[in-house]
């Protein structure tokens, strides 16, 4: 990843840090449902889960998300879902557990 890749690669976890998941009241890079971000040529593909296939802010959540690398400055997004490996609360960030509660 060059410079300017890895530029808007921050930017758009930084953007993700902003979209929560409303029903766990955690933004959905500290809830580990981010498992890929990969840019090439300011284009964005996001790999990404949800807590369960039935959320009912899902489109929500994918909304924002994708808006999230719009506003970093990818020219195009793509997200894609999927449920393997499943999510579980291993997945969620150190700094996640805290804001939680959830010590290891």
């Amino acid at each position: 990843m060059n410079e300017t890749e890895q530029s808007l690669h921050d930017a758009v976890v930084m953007n993700l840090k902003g979209v929560y998941d409303p029903e766990i009241s955690l933004n959905v890079h500290d809830l580990g449902l981010i498992y890929n971000i990969d840019v090439k040529d300011f284009n964005v593909k996001i790999l990404m889960t949800l807590t369960s296939a039935f959320c009912p802010a899902a489109d929500d959540i994918l909304s924002d998300v994708t808006q999230a690398a719009w506003i970093a400055g990818a020219k195009d997004v793509d997200v894609d879902i999927t449920f393997s490996p499943q999510w579980g609360p291993e997945h969620i960030s150190e700094d996640g557990k805290l804001i939680l509660g959830i010590w290891d």
